[in-house]
């Protein structure tokens, strides 16, 4: 508790010199700022008491005095490799600000990829309809953290009928050279109707202890399709926290691809709601920890209207002494029938001291649907050990090869080729070296 009240104390110090720094910018995202932290000031860090935290304590996270980032040093930051070749957009945030060095903008003015900081002060008409209003911190102090923060990220507008060839690449860089600092992105992506597009958020970090805590909003217009992809390779001294929120329209389609393979503790709650009939969407998501990570990923897809579907497959690779949580929950609300949902978890675990916790959760309320869920959890397949012992492979390379074969399934249904290949690069380099002793 004290590292509470020491955070809190560093928390208001930073929010009051936040504040004066942004005298007059629009009054209505001023009076949000200061409702946030507000309602952080009440709800604090979560605990283990709390139930959507019961397996995750982020006692590391609260007792570290952090101060608010400033834009990092362009020529300090690794520069990220470009995903596809040509010229697809990537914008990158350095510490959370936007690094006009490191950025390639779009060609074309009819799709908006701004910063988030110059669309406020320019344009905050573009924003106000959306932004906030759909990832709440009624429930979640560090959304309301971020909230209380607001300053930067990404603004995404892609307009109606539109269809991108390339995906629009969104890079978060963190670098703490020398005390340990928070940066709290923001993220707003709106798809306009019959669009199509995909859009990646890339988090990677230096070696030092750093916190980002990102926060991305997500809007289908009617008959949009989007992919969402999160790439999550944060410094393995870093913490990491994100919500993300969906809402989908009539007739949209989204999928996610959440990939969290980096940092000491990461958490990513991940909430999609159908607002209107047809929808659709489908999570994949791969976490792979070793060492003493702590991975941990939340999810809810709400059917709040009839005839949607969603599908769900989340894979969990855990070695040496690394913890990993599933939580997926599937609301079917009274009205929602035809709803046709399905949830899978699957976890490898390598070695006797590697955990992972996987809590699949349905709470139907209507009596038309299809709904089904389920959860494994389990070491590496004898029979198939043995099988490939009697080909003449080696006991280790044998482990190695059944182990990247069940990671790599979540990784072959992401459509960006470069994206699928740098996953799967990195899974073999980390996958196919030695176990660490159990």
């Amino acid at each position: 508790m004290e590292a509470v009240a020491a955070q809190n104390d560093l928390s208001r110090a930073s929010f009051a010199d936040f504040e004066e720094k942004r005298r007059g910018e629009a009054e209505w995202i001023t009076k949000i700022r200061g409702e946030a932290f507000s309602r952080f000031a009440e709800l604090n860090f979560p605990t283990v008491q709390d139930e959507d935290w019961r397996y995750t304590s982020v006692a590391s996270i609260a007792r570290v005095p952090f101060a608010l980032a400033n834009g990092g040093s362009a020529g300090r930051a690794p520069h990220p490799d470009p995903l596809p070749e040509g010229e697809g957009v990537q914008i990158v945030f350095v510490n959370g600000r936007y690094s006009r060095e490191l950025s390639r903008t779009p060609a074309s003015e009819a799709v908006r990829v701004w910063s988030l900081s110059e669309v406020l002060q320019k344009h905050p008409g573009w924003v106000e309809p959306h932004l906030t209003k759909h990832a709440g911190c009624e429930k979640n102090g560090f959304t309301a953290l971020n909230t209380a923060f607001l300053d930067d990220g990404a603004f995404v507008n892609i307009p109606r009928g539109a269809v991108l060839s390339d995906p629009i690449h969104l890079v978060f860089l963190s670098e703490a050279p020398g005390e340990p600092t928070v940066s709290h992105p923001r993220v707003l992506i709106l798809a306009g109707p019959g669009s199509q597009a995909a859009v990646v958020e890339s988090y990677v970090g230096d070696a030092n202890v750093y916190f980002t805590n990102a926060v991305t909003e997500i809007v289908l217009s009617e008959g949009a399709v989007l992919e969402h992809y999160k790439l999550q390779k944060e410094g393995l001294s870093g913490f990491h926290v994100q919500t993300v929120h969906v809402r989908q329209e009539r007739s949209s389609n989204f999928t996610s691809h959440n990939i969290a393979l980096g940092a000491a503790l990461a958490r990513t709650d991940l909430n999609v709601l159908f607002a209107a009939e047809g929808g659709e969407c489908t999570l994949n998501g791969l976490f792979a920890g070793t060492g003493t990570q702590h991975l941990d990923n939340h999810t809810v897809i709400d059917h709040a209207k009839p005839h949607c579907t969603s599908r769900e497959l989340y894979k969990g690779v855990l070695d040496g002494k690394s913890r990993g949580v599933f939580h997926g929950k599937i609301i079917v609300r009274p009205d929602a029938q035809k709803t046709d949902a399905m949830q899978t978890n699957k976890n490898l675990l390598l070695s006797k001291e590697a955990l992972v916790s996987s809590t699949p959760a349905l709470q139907i309320l209507a009596d038309d649907v299809k709904c089904r869920h389920g959860s494994t959890i389990g070491q590496l397949d004898a029979n198939a050990l043995f099988y490939l012992r009697t080909r003449g492979i080696a006991e280790e390379d044998a482990r190695a090869l059944l182990t990247y074969a069940f990671a790599a399934d979540v990784a072959n249904r992401i459509k960006i080729a470069p994206i699928r290949e740098g996953i799967e690069k990195f899974l073999g380099l980390r996958l196919t070296q030695p176990r660490e002793a159990a």
